[in-house]
C-alpha cells in the first residue's frame, strides 16, 4: 500500500507522457486497499463461513422436529388443494393431503391407511355444512398431535380441550379471543349431531375392519351409500 502512494518513484520500466520518474502512485491507494482488505478479509470470509454453517445446518437437521419449513409446506401443500385461498378444503381431500407431506407434520406416502385414519379421528376437527375444514384448526390439530399437546384418552379429551383452551387464553389474552375457537373448537361444536373429521373417518375404518371380515366377504352382502 505504501509503495502506491504519491510521491513514489515510478518503475523503470513503466511510461510517462510528462516524464517525471519520482511522481508515481496516488493518495487514493489508502482508500482503496483499506476498502480491498475489508471487502476480502471480513466480507467475503462472513459469507464463506455462512454458507458452510448454512449447509451444515440443513446436513444435520433433524426432521422429526417441527420447525418454520415444516409450516412453508404445510402452506404449499395446502395450496394445491385450495387454489383461490379461501381456508378451506373438502374432509375427502385430507387424507390425500396429509399423505403428500412429510413427516412429522404430515403422513407421508407410505404411512398406512389405517394409521392415517386413525390420526385423523384422534384430530377430529369439525366439518362445516358443505363438508369442509378450517386451515387454522387443521394446522393446530396436526402440530397437537405430533407434540402430543393435552393429548389424553377419548374419555379424557373433554378435560383436555377445556385446560388448553384456558392456557392459550393465559397466554395470548388479546389474540387467543379471537381465534380460540379455531384452535381448539368449543364442545358443541364437536357434539350434538355435528358432523367432524374424526367420526367420519372412523366411519371409514370400521368400514374397512367390516371388509376383512367373513361377512364384509360374501358376494352381494356389502354397505352401500
Amino acid at each position: 500500500m505504501l509503495s502506491c502512494r504519491a510521491g513514489r518513484p515510478c518503475d523503470p520500466k513503466a511510461r510517462h507522457n510528462d516524464g517525471a520518474k519520482d511522481n508515481c502512485g496516488s493518495d487514493l491507494a489508502y482508500y482503496y486497499f483499506v476498502t480491498f482488505i475489508f471487502l476480502c478479509s471480513f466480507l467475503m470470509l462472513n459469507l464463506f463461513v455462512a454458507v458452510i454453517m448454512d449447509n451444515f445446518d440443513y446436513l444435520t437437521r433433524d426432521s422429526s422436529i417441527l420447525g418454520a419449513h415444516h409450516l412453508d409446506e404445510f402452506i404449499r401443500v395446502w395450496a394445491e388443494y385450495d387454489p383461490n385461498a379461501t381456508g378451506y378444503i373438502h374432509y375427502s381431500e385430507m387424507y390425500d393431503m396429509l399423505r403428500n407431506m412429510d413427516p412429522p407434520l404430515g403422513f407421508g406416502n407410505k404411512c398406512p391407511y389405517r394409521l392415517a385414519y386413525k390420526k385423523l379421528i384422534r384430530m377430529n376437527m369439525p366439518v362445516t355444512e358443505d363438508g369442509k375444514v378450517n386451515f387454522t384448526t387443521t394446522l393446530f390439530a396436526l402440530i397437537r398431535e405430533n407434540l402430543s399437546i393435552k393429548m389424553r384418552p377419548a374419555e379424557e379429551m373433554d378435560q383436555a380441550d377445556k385446560e388448553l383452551r384456558h392456557t392459550l387464553v393465559k397466554l395470548w389474552p388479546l389474540q387467543a379471543k379471537k381465534i380460540i375457537d379455531k384452535l381448539v373448537p368449543p364442545n358443541h361444536e364437536l357434539r350434538n349431531g355435528r358432523l367432524t373429521v374424526g367420526k367420519i373417518y372412523a366411519g371409514f375404518l370400521i368400514l374397512e375392519n367390516w371388509k376383512t371380515t367373513r361377512f364384509g366377504q360374501i358376494p352381494g352382502v356389502g354397505l352401500t351409500f
